[in-house]
């Protein structure tokens, strides 16, 4: 937990005080989820909300915001890691409770303190800035984020006086006829004149039937002294309040890195159907099938075929790929390798150039040579897999003794008949061949062919 001694990160990672910090709400269960898992830590297309509130954060020059934690305090503190410093609000009584144990923790001198909920993840850094901007500028007491929407999802609406000013924030249940008509809602991030919270938030009054303090009831005690920000873009800035809410936002983030991709030079055949993540880099010429899902750190090289049905994560593909209804799953693809349909890579596979994966074959923490072939059913795991080796269809590698894996070596020219069994640890010699069916036990030296059940050497390959 924070103390108010504790030295507060700030923009640019240093230490310092009289100056601005950001101060993040994500102690809430988020009951409208309807889930045990604490909104905050609900996936928005890969990443927890938390973890995108504190990237934009970052790249806003907050290295090291304070996170007010509370329902299933230890899981997000595992999720989240050491990024934030924590303060603990160990009753949660709302919004404005929240802030008053979050500024408590930050050091009596800070004089600007920049508050967001958790469940905000689609403001841009750039905004943060210029909030902190106008406040500075206009020496407002508050300066609030709004925009415009049709459907206001429930959001606390605007009220605004003669001057156009902003004079309180009502919630959903607590709306005039009248104020139900506005279509201007609080976003939920503040820049506040920290002396000016210090002052309020002890003075806030609770609200039926819960008894909770909400942060909004600040405004009406700012006097006149609030401005505001009010951007475009409607719903697609708003928070996340629900599962709805939630697949609304995740729609928006793949949209737009659909869009960039495609202003790239990637081809995306139904961008409806494709989900792929903001961190993923896609080169230009490559076509992408619909119903795909790229999820992770990737990079697809160009000319490359994706999909249809195919799903990659955190991996690396090469150039003129070709990978058809098939999973991926952090490995590394050379160029010109054709997967699939129907294989899965399992982490840790290495696949080198000009390599077939045929249907539903499967690689496990291998590594596959140049120009080698694995056909259908097949299965290699703890392999290291020279060049030109042909793996038969149904050939496996056994590599769990039932306590133990151990590791199968395949020399390189190697030609592995159907549905050999290799039971591992285990090596088979440069050009050497077994024949289908067989049992191999044993090592198998370079140009010799073994076949039967156990299988035995018989002669060695010709030419």
């Amino acid at each position: 937990m924070n103390r108010a001694d504790d030295p507060v990160h700030l923009p640019g990672g240093s230490s310092a005080v009289d100056t601005e910090v950001a101060l993040v709400l994500a102690a809430g269960k988020g009951t409208r989820m309807r889930s045990n898992l604490p909104k905050v830590l609900h996936p928005l297309a890969g990443k927890p909300l938390l973890v995108r509130v504190l990237n934009v954060l970052d790249e806003a020059g907050f290295s090291h915001p304070t996170v007010v934690v509370g329902y299933d305090e230890a899981r997000v503190r595992q999720v989240v890691g050491e990024r934030c410093h924590y303060v603990s609000q160990r009753e949660q009584r709302g919004t404005g409770h929240a802030a008053q144990v979050g500024l408590d923790a930050l050091p009596p001198s800070t004089r600007r303190v920049l508050v967001i909920h958790g469940d905000e993840p689609m403001i841009g850094p750039e905004v943060f800035r210029d909030m902190l901007d106008l406040q500075q500028r206009t020496d407002a007491a508050v300066v609030l984020l709004t925009t415009q929407v049709d459907n206001t999802r429930g959001f606390g609406r605007v009220v605004r006086d003669a001057r156009n000013q902003p004079v309180a924030l009502p919630q959903e249940s607590e709306l005039s006829p009248e104020q139900r008509a506005i279509r201007e809602v609080n976003l939920g991030v503040y820049v506040f004149e920290a002396e000016f919270l210090r002052e309020v938030l002890p003075q806030l009054e609770p609200h039926p039937p819960k008894g909770e303090l909400y942060l909004t009831d600040v405004i009406a005690m700012a006097a006149g002294r609030v401005t505001a920000i009010t951007l475009p873009g409607g719903a697609d800035l708003m928070g996340i309040n629900d599962l709805v809410h939630l697949e609304q936002a995740t729609q928006t983030i793949y949209r737009r890195t659909n869009r960039r991709l495609m202003e790239s030079g990637v081809t995306i055949l139904d961008s409806a159907s494709t989900f792929i993540d903001e961190d993923v880099e896609i080169e230009a010429d490559t076509v992408i099938y619909p119903f795909t899902l790229i999820s992770g750190p990737c990079r697809i090289g160009g000319s490359c075929q994706i999909g249809p049905n195919a799903r990659i994560v955190a991996s690396r593909i090469g150039e003129r790929c070709r990978l058809e209804a098939s999973t991926v799953e952090e490995s590394v693809v050379s160029d010109d390798v054709t997967i699939g349909p129907y294989a899965h890579l399992r982490p840790g596979s290495r696949v080198g150039p000009r390599c077939e994966i045929g249907n539903y074959a499967e690689i496990k923490e291998s590594t596959l040579g140049a120009g080698s072939r694995v056909h259908h059913f097949s299965y290699l795991g703890d392999a290291q897999v020279g060049a030109d080796v042909n793996i038969g269809a149904g050939a496996i590698t056994c590599n769990f003794d039932g306590n133990a894996k151990h590791q199968t070596v395949i020399e390189d020219g190697v030609f592995i008949g159907s549905d050999t069994l290799l039971r591992a640890p285990i090596t088979i010699g440069k050009g050497s061949y077994t024949g289908a069916g067989a049992v191999v036990t044993h090592d198998v030296p370079p140009g010799k062919v073994a076949v039967g059940i156990p299988a035995r050497i018989v002669r060695s390959r010709e030419p």
